[in-house]
């Protein structure tokens, strides 16, 4: 199955091509050319507008006195709620402080002490503090600079901006070799072109805009998850959507990308109170307001419903600096009037995170040969039900460096792609806005099978609004559809509650349900749904 697409007017080559320029997307490449490889790096806007930049809070590693990288194994693994992958959790937090003190040698600066050592700080489901940092809460930003520095400085990586993927094309023996892409630009490289490749590595980043609010940008449209189904791979853990609990709430009628107030807020010391000034989340949880980020989006929810509110209170005016320590948030709150050194700050939850993605082994590989996927357009496993703050820039450095690797030592001879089997399809962009409505009002913190149906009827009726106009809004509304076809299917699936997953039908976590939902398409774009069960040992005490 592939997307409606005018013919190739242009062809490319190089031995490898890399689809993102975030964290996981830069690191990748800037790996694989340490082998001498050519790689072309494909970015959907400008190289650095990807989710990277917004990152807020930090980047986790035990690099702290008292910390090791099993105390960060297992506050993953309790986040995670049963379904992280033991292996991958044990190869993040392993080979985590190494991957951060080779993005350090690459230029990266983090915040530091008045003792000149590295500042750590903690966030919800943390025991240690172990984030670092970098201009109080602009890290992503700084590791997008860092890597971007490097980048440039290399003749061997082509970037080509402004270009949307399209599709996967294969050679005779199934393998990937090369994608479609639509360049907006002007000259020999515009419009639809086709880049051959001896391997293919997808980093679009996350799925956010498949919901009405997000704290994702407007290119967060899961290019690559969508284009992963379309090839026949397996995606999984799609169901669990981290939601952010404290997002700014800018009011009933604002849409997409909206402003986060990080987990670092309140790992300073910020709280969160409902209407009548009460802290509710003291009674949740032991950690109170640095719970894991499911429960705490769980309970704003459910604050929200039983008073009729449209966002809970953070309190953060014990942090005295806070102007110097979160200039970002304190600009994003004064533009829509409100000073967190003396006013509560309006949250509400907002999806923020894709904890599943494209199903892969501990190397990047796909179920496509060819094919690979990291950051969070990869899952891998080790986030399970519920990533742990700060794991995902993490998550970026160390599977991007694994998949170089496999690359380097694994890359096939080129390949031909062959002509594409399979129908086309194209969706009206007219109907993006009620793609994301269905997802918002049925498949968001909190699910049920009669919320759950009526998403996955309203995307069917949805399905029908096609056109013969290709142009970037209609392939990305497609991909949403795929997408949220996806969600809606495996939060069916999985009757129990677990991790980001909610239903109000089935609120306990069931035993049985210690298994990965996978979803794919096969040619004829028929869904079809596998399980694959997850072997992981929470008794295990360090």
């Amino acid at each position: 199955m592939r997307l409606l697409a005018q013919k190739p007017g242009w062809i490319a080559q190089a031995d490898v091509v890399v689809i993102g320029s975030g964290v996981a997307g830069l690191t990748t490449a800037l790996q694989i050319r340490s082998h001498n490889l050519s790689v072309m790096l494909v970015t959907k806007s400008s190289v650095d507008e990807g989710s990277t930049k917004w990152a807020q809070g930090g980047i986790a590693a035990a690099l702290g006195p008292g910390d090791s990288p099993a105390q960060h194994e297992r506050d993953t693994l309790v986040a995670g709620a049963g379904l992280c992958d033991l292996p991958a959790v044990k190869v993040l937090v392993s080979e985590g402080p190494e991957a951060v003190r080779k993005l350090i040698a690459r230029g990266a600066v983090f915040d530091r002490s008045e003792t000149g050592e590295i500042a750590l700080t903690r966030e919800g489901g943390h025991l240690r503090n172990r984030i670092l940092h970098a201009g109080g809460d602009a890290t992503g930003a700084e590791v997008s600079r860092a890597l971007l520095a490097a980048v440039s400085q290399d003749p061997g990586i082509e970037v080509i901006e402004h270009a949307l993927v399209l599709d996967a094309l294969k050679g005779r023996s199934g393998r990937v070799c090369g994608v479609t892409l639509h360049v907006i630009g002007e000259g020999r490289r515009d419009g639809v072109g086709q880049v051959n490749t001896r391997a293919v590595v997808l980093a679009t980043g996350g799925l956010g805009q498949v919901y009405s609010q997000t704290t994702n940008p407007s290119v967060s449209t899961g290019d690559g998850v969508a284009l992963a189904l379309r090839a026949g791979a397996d995606v999984a853990d799609v169901e669990f959507i981290q939601f952010h609990p404290t997002v700014l709430y800018m009011g009933e009628n604002s849409k997409g990308q909206q402003p986060l107030i990080s987990e670092a807020v309140r790992g300073e010391g910020a709280f969160l109170v409902n209407d009548h000034g009460e802290r509710f989340m003291k009674a949740i949880h032991p950690l109170a307001d640095l719970a894991p980020r499911d429960i705490v989006a769980k309970e704003i929810s459910r604050q929200m419903a039983a008073s009729g509110a449209k966002h809970v209170w953070l309190d953060a005016t014990s942090i005295k600096d806070f102007a110097e320590r979160f200039p970002n948030i304190y600009a994003s709150c004064l533009q829509i009037g409100i000073d967190p050194r003396t006013d509560l700050i309006p949250v509400s939850p907002a999806s923020h995170y894709a904890s599943g993605g494209v199903r892969t082994d501990l190397n990047g590989h796909s179920s496509v040969p060819g094919l690979y996927a990291v950051g969070e357009t990869a899952c891998t496993g080790a986030h399970g039900a519920n990533r742990l703050a700060s794991n995902s820039l993490l998550e970026g450095l160390v599977f991007g460096a694994r998949i170089a690797e496999d690359i380097a030592t694994t890359l096939p001879e080129w390949e031909k792609p062959i002509e594409l089997d399979g129908p086309e399809i194209l969706l009206s962009p007219s109907i993006r806005g009620d793609i994301q409505r269905a997802m918002s009002h049925g498949a968001a913190v909190v699910r049920s099978e009669s919320s759950l149906k009526e998403t996955l009827w309203t995307l069917d009726k949805l399905e029908r609004a096609t056109t013969i106009f290709a142009n970037v809004d209609a392939w990305e509304t497609t991909n949403l559809f795929f997408l949220a076809n996806a969600i809606a299917r495996s939060a069916l699936e999985r009757t129990e509650s677990r991790g980001s997953h909610s239903r109000e039908d089935f609120p306990e976590t069931s035993p049985d349900w210690e298994k990965r939902v996978h979803q794919s398409i096969d040619l004829n774009g028929g869904w079809h749904t596998t399980f694959e069960e997850v072997f992981g040992d929470l008794s295990i005490s360090h």
